[in-house]
Parts: C-alpha cells; sequence; structure tokens
C-alpha cells in the first residue's frame, strides 16, 4: 500500500475516533492482565483502536466473523441463535452479552446502508454475489429488509436493538472504494469518505477483519467463523 493509502488509514482512524483518548489505558492495562494465559506471563498489549471491545459484555462474549456474501447473513442468524440460546437455556438476556458481527472481504458492503447500495450496487453485488430470485437488480442492503435473502427477522436494526456491534473492515473499505472510483469520475478519497459516512449503526471500522478478530479473542471474546451454512 502506497504512502497516501497509509496516510488514509491514519487519519481515518483518528477522524472517525477509533483512537480512543488516554485515559483508557489504565482500564486497559487491568484488563489486559485478565487476559494472560495460563502460566506463560503472555499478556497482549492494549491498543486504544481496540477499546471499544472492552466495553461490551461484562458476562459474555462472542465475535462472529464472516468473509462471504452468505456468510454474512449466516453470522447476524448465529448471532442471533447464540442470544436466542443464552435466553431459552440460561435464563439469560440479550444485555448478558458482548456481541460483535465482523463484516469483512466479500460481506463488507452489509456494512453500508441501503442509500450505499442503490448507488454503488454492482460493485456491493459483485462481492457478496447475493441476488434477487426474480432477476432484479440489489438496490437495498439485504439485511435491512425482514424476512429476506435468509435472514428472517435479524435485520441490522432488529440487531442492533438487541446490543450487536458490527466490524466493519477498513481494508476491504478501501478495496472497494477504489473499484468505484475506477468506474466513475468521483475520487477514491470521495467515495471512501461517503462510505464510512453511511456505515450501519453500532458499527466500528477496524484496521482490518482478520485482525478484529484476532484482537477480539485477546479481550475474552469465543470466536466462530460463519459460512453459507446455518
Amino acid at each position: 500500500m502506497g504512502d497516501k493509502q497509509t496516510s488514509k488509514r491514519r487519519d481515518f482512524l483518528t477522524n472517525v475516533g477509533l483512537a480512543a483518548a488516554g485515559a483508557t489505558v489504565a482500564a486497559g492495562a487491568s484488563a489486559a492482565s485478565k487476559s494472560s494465559t495460563g502460566g506463560s506471563g503472555f499478556v497482549p498489549e492494549r491498543h486504544p483502536e481496540d477499546s471499544w471491545m472492552e466495553e461490551l459484555g461484562e458476562k459474555h462474549r462472542a465475535f462472529v466473523d464472516s468473509s462471504t456474501g452468505p456468510g454474512g447473513v449466516a453470522a447476524v442468524n448465529f448471532a442471533a441463535n447464540i442470544m436466542r440460546g443464552h435466553a431459552m437455556g440460561y435464563g439469560g438476556s440479550d444485555e448478558d452479552y458482548g456481541m460483535i458481527v465482523c463484516f469483512r472481504h466479500a460481506s463488507a458492503p452489509y456494512g453500508f446502508n441501503s442509500a450505499m447500495w442503490e448507488k454503488y450496487g454492482d460493485v456491493f453485488v459483485g462481492r457478496t454475489q447475493v441476488s434477487n430470485s426474480n432477476g432484479d437488480p440489489v438496490t437495498v442492503n439485504p439485511l435491512e429488509l425482514e424476512g429476506t435473502y435468509g435472514n428472517r427477522s435479524n435485520t441490522i436494526e432488529n440487531m442492533v436493538n438487541r446490543g450487536v456491534h458490527f466490524a466493519v473492515c477498513n481494508l476491504s473499505t478501501l478495496g472497494m472504494a477504489g473499484m468505484i472510483a475506477r468506474s466513475t469520475s468521483v475520487s477514491s478519497d470521495d467515495v471512501y469518505q461517503e462510505l464510512v459516512d453511511n456505515a450501519v449503526p453500532n458499527s466500528h471500522f477496524v484496521a482490518a477483519g482478520v485482525l478484529a478478530a484476532t484482537r477480539a479473542q485477546e479481550y475474552g471474546y469465543s470466536f466462530m467463523y460463519a459460512t453459507e451454512e446455518w
């Protein structure tokens, strides 16, 4: 990646507030001491960009990863099933969970609202390979429609109302911005910022989805990868 994109990633992480204030360091150090593995003495370093993960789920934590179009739909379904099972089998509630669904690689378009799907549907559909049964173009985020595309009632809005958060891959976002820019007269910087401004609620742009998956485990999140089967 060139100096320009490196600088852009750095500016983005600052501008959208992923780089938290230094006041979180003490709390992070305390949390890190709880994450040392066995008797090895290993304590993962804490980074302010990841501090939002520490704010979720005092009782249980789960990170549901996805990297394909069908997998993104499956991820929200699995997240909903985890919380439903917790309620049915343990008498628990959604509030017990720190639940993160990750949209990266081919599932990254699910991290953007329907206005972006209407505008850049060709690119998003090319990534996710999602399609309408009647052959019409997909011009809405499939996860914003209830009972469609296999997501049952697990829409973005419903999941947000249940306290679910979304990790959206910044590398994938940069890649899609470049693809869109090459087919339009708009600069990739402008497209990138437009995508960032139209992310779904409760979303957090992470430097890379695969990196977020590893960092979440350092914060005590159980890891699950969602494929097209659910």
